[in-house]
């Protein structure tokens, strides 16, 4: 289950970088997307910080299990957040916040499993 779980995390981290470093330098596709789901323009460094963290905490859970629990469980919850920012915005658009918000919720899964 560990191995499981470190590919599914490393996977996760990857697009939690990529993402962050993408709004952290206000991407055009980024900021447009923001606008279109009516999230203020500062909010993106906060949104930015958590998609880091969230990275950080991920890859860092491969040695501490408690603080890659922590991780997966702050990741889902900040995808079901923008799912619902985008439901709320009427932007159906969803696949990749609902393959993002599963690949969290098997992150939580296979950490605990592996603990």
């Amino acid at each position: 289950m560990f191995i499981g779980y470190a590919v599914v995390a490393a996977l996760l981290a990857f697009a939690l970088s990529a993402s962050a470093f993408l709004t952290f330098t206000r991407n055009p596709q980024i900021v447009d997307s923001m606008t279109k789901l009516d999230v203020p323009d500062s909010w993106l460094p906060r949104l930015a910080t958590l998609k880091a963290a969230g990275a950080i905490g991920l890859l860092v859970g491969l040695a501490v299990p408690l603080l890659g629990g922590a991780a997966a469980i702050g990741v889902a919850l900040y995808f079901v957040g923008a799912l619902v920012t985008h439901l709320r915005a009427k932007d159906y658009e969803l696949a990749p916040v609902v393959i993002l918000t599963l690949l969290a919720v098997v992150a939580l899964v296979l950490r605990i499993a592996s603990a």
